[in-house]
């Protein structure tokens, strides 16, 4: 029997888990990793350590699985998307810390070029809104600011990628320079309805094109991992952005799906099939994939801090030992009090895209404690998704009957239940809850005729638990007013 090596690298953790033919998890391994914040605003990464934690948990799963690398008939990977690095062609050494998707030290940078009036030539040509969130930005400030660089990239010898290009880099020992159709459509340097990077943006944001990592397809071979990091050599046969991974493990192949990914950020995607639709509403187009030489998309919308603001309970206000411990702390408030939570610690994404938002709690009065602070915490990540569900369905001009969740924070049943509650639609949990990961291993085993094709896997998944909405609509619209009202304390 063979298996599939999902690398799923996050933005506060690497993990690798092996899959089986009937998509369900043989083994995995996680270990987390350091974030570092040189100053307010700015979020980055070691590159060497997310390299070190992502190879060293991929030999940890195996092992685990108590198989064998010969065993594993493909690696799929999915990647953090919008975290930059740039890197040394000939040493494989990156020159700066990777600078991290929250990172919003570009923003200044982003509203001069909003002041020039680029805004509609980058929304119209990559679908994306001009914000220090893409990679593009992210990249141009490397080349800026580290001695050096900008001469070495124009005589080509720096390489840029987003993670899964780093991490196909390392794989392959320096042979492979790629990434794919869904991580190239968030860097605004590519043309979504051509399908490659673009001359003119390129030349807006000065960056040669010497740097970009070639575009490859979602599924398919692309290449081997290098001879000694494993036993024997094995295929790297499919590459997803997280979100349009998980788009892809929920099955959300039909036009009009949703799913939503509740990690450190919150990502909503509705497949939108083979055509990119604009949004009204300051959603974003992207690039669900590339199969088969055809691209289809997704509108999506971005929430910046979601399972975050738990991590912020536990490592910087200390009322939380572990992550797991909020929903019992939560349960502890009967209501939230009148305590509202915005964790705009990174700005808001969408469909507010207000980088100047800061984290604010509002209501607070003498009785309000820990419990109200936990409780307004994972609401606040239910606000969120609502605001960004109802641009969705302006948009689309329909009204969703279900909505598909993954990611760690769906195993809050709390949370779950107070986001059917609050849309007034039931929410699925999926048995296989970590569907990132299973997308790069759909990616992938297809990519390698592992699986013979789509409905193959189509009838592999499998619901948990459906979480159906309980709550008066009219409390729900007098809650969903209250934050409304919260989050104009945080805006500007």
């Amino acid at each position: 029997m063979s298996f599939i090596l999902a690398l799923d690298q996050g933005t506060t953790s690497s993990r690798a888990i092996v899959f089986d033919h009937a998509g369900g998890i043989k083994a995995a391994a996680q270990k987390e990793f350091r974030q570092i914040f040189p100053q307010p605003g700015w979020v980055e990464h070691d590159p060497d350590e997310i390299w070190e934690t992502q190879i060293g948990v991929a030999g940890e799963a195996i092992a685990r699985a108590g198989i064998h690398a010969r065993d594993i008939a493909a690696i799929g990977i999915t990647n953090q998307r919008e975290t930059t690095v740039v890197w040394d062609r000939r040493t494989g050494k990156p020159v700066h810390n990777a600078i991290v998707w929250q990172d919003r030290r570009t923003a200044a940078f982003c509203d001069e070029l909003k002041a020039q009036g680029h805004e509609r030539l980058f929304s119209d040509k990559t679908g994306l809104v001009l914000d220090a969130y893409f990679s593009g930005t992210k990249l141009r400030w490397i080349l800026d600011h580290v001695a050096g660089a900008r001469r070495q990239a124009e005589a080509g010898q720096l390489a840029f990628g987003t993670i899964e290009s780093w991490l196909a880099w390392k794989l392959t020992g320096g042979a492979a320079h790629v990434t794919d159709a869904s991580n190239a459509s968030r860097t605004l340097l590519f043309d979504i309805h051509r399908g490659d990077w673009d001359e003119e943006l390129l030349e807006l944001l000065a960056i040669p094109r010497a740097v970009l990592p070639e575009v490859v397809p979602s599924s398919g071979i692309v290449a081997e991992t290098a001879r000694g990091l494993f036993p024997v050599p094995i295929p790297i046969a499919g590459i997803g952005g997280d979100q349009q991974a998980a788009l892809f493990g929920q099955r959300c192949i039909v036009p009009g799906m949703v799913k939503n990914t509740y990690g450190t950020g919150c990502f909503m995607l509705m497949h939108t099939g083979g055509r990119p639709v604009r949004s009204r509403n300051r959603l974003l187009t992207t690039t669900a994939w590339r199969i088969d030489g055809r691209d289809e998309y997704a509108l999506e919308g971005s929430v910046f801090i979601a399972g975050a603001v738990v991590q912020w309970l536990r490592d910087s206000l200390g009322i939380i030992r572990s992550s797991s411990d909020v929903e019992a702390l939560a349960a502890g408030a009967r209501d939230n009090g009148g305590v509202y939570f915005v964790p705009a610690f990174a700005g808001l994404g969408s469909p507010h895209w207000d980088p100047y938002a800061r984290g604010t709690i509002v209501g607070l009065t003498r009785g309000a404690g820990a419990a109200h602070i936990a409780r307004a915490a994972l609401e606040s990540i239910a606000y969120q998704t609502a605001d960004v569900l109802h641009a969705m369905e302006s948009d689309a001009g329909i009204r969703l009957s279900e909505l598909r969740v993954d990611g760690g924070a769906t195993q809050n049943n709390f949370l779950m239940q107070f986001q059917a509650d609050l849309l007034g639609v039931s929410v699925v949990r999926p048995k296989v809850f970590e569907t990132t990961a299973l997308g790069a291993a759909y990616l992938a085993g297809l990519g390698a005729g592992y699986w013979k094709d789509a409905a193959e896997i189509s009838v592999q998944r499998q619901t948990e638990r459906v979480f159906d909405p309980a709550m008066e609509r009219a409390e729900a619209a007098r809650l969903m007013e209250e934050w409304r009202k919260a989050l104009t304390r945080a805006k500007g």
